[in-house]
């Protein structure tokens, strides 16, 4: 990794937010997939949880835009799996929904550890979705459409928290604690190695200020499929 490479993903990672993410329930068009990751990307977010039918998300790289490697994809089992993992996490689940309870978007406090649940293309949230988030917001529609497209609400939703956290300083010093900083930085900076690692069960090398790898605590083998036993 050359400096300027490791100077660049540092600069990235000290605005990351990890308590910022996006929940996609059943969202079917991998061209709204992949505007969301994009989205999350540009406002610092670490991670984007998801529930799908199919098991994955396709995420083709000409919408990406590159992102993929930097935005990972955590996908739960079912809606009711995600949402208690990331309530254990004191995120406050607010789902883009419609409902007597609905507020405007800019009405709550997003400098909170925050997930939006985000339904399908065709449904949108589920009732159980619906029942389980913690609130539910809106975005004000001015002309004869119901609802925007579930990517533009994404990117509106994530771009009002990311301007109350700047205003509140989120922004302003890193924000995540220094193990997991230079974990997600050694996997940047050498994906390929570090898939390596993490198949043979090894810890991470540390690194440098430079992006140096200083000491390996073990040397991973080469060979793809190492021997067992």
């Amino acid at each position: 990794m050359t400096p300027e490479r490791n100077r660049k993903l540092r600069a990235a990672l000290d605005l990351r937010q990890p308590d910022l993410t996006i929940l996609a329930e059943n969202v079917r068009n991998p061209h709204n997939v992949a505007a969301m990751l994009r989205t999350s990307d540009a406002v610092g977010t670490l991670e984007l949880h998801a529930v799908s039918p199919h098991g994955a998300f396709e995420q083709p790289r000409m919408i990406t835009g590159g992102t993929r490697g930097w935005v990972r994809t955590v996908l739960h089992p079912s809606i009711e799996v995600a949402i208690d993992r990331l309530k254990s996490q004191d995120f406050q689940i607010l789902a883009a929904h419609f409902s007597d309870s609905a507020v405007d978007y800019r009405t709550p406090d997003y400098t909170r550890p925050t997930a939006f649940l985000m339904g399908s293309e065709l449904k949108g949230v589920s009732p159980a979705a619906a029942t389980l988030a913690d609130g539910h917001v809106i975005i004000p529609m001015r002309g004869f459409a119901e609802s925007l497209n579930v990517s533009v609400a994404a990117a509106l939703l994530l771009y009002e928290a990311a301007r109350q956290r700047e205003a509140a300083g989120a922004y302003a010093r890193p924000r995540l604690d220094p193990e997991r900083y230079g974990r997600i930085l050694f996997e940047w900076g050498y994906p390929r190695l570090a898939a390596r690692y993490r198949d043979q069960g090894l810890p991470y090398p540390v690194l440098d200020a430079e992006g140096l790898i200083v000491t390996a605590p073990a040397e991973p083998s080469t060979d793809r499929h190492p021997p067992r036993g």
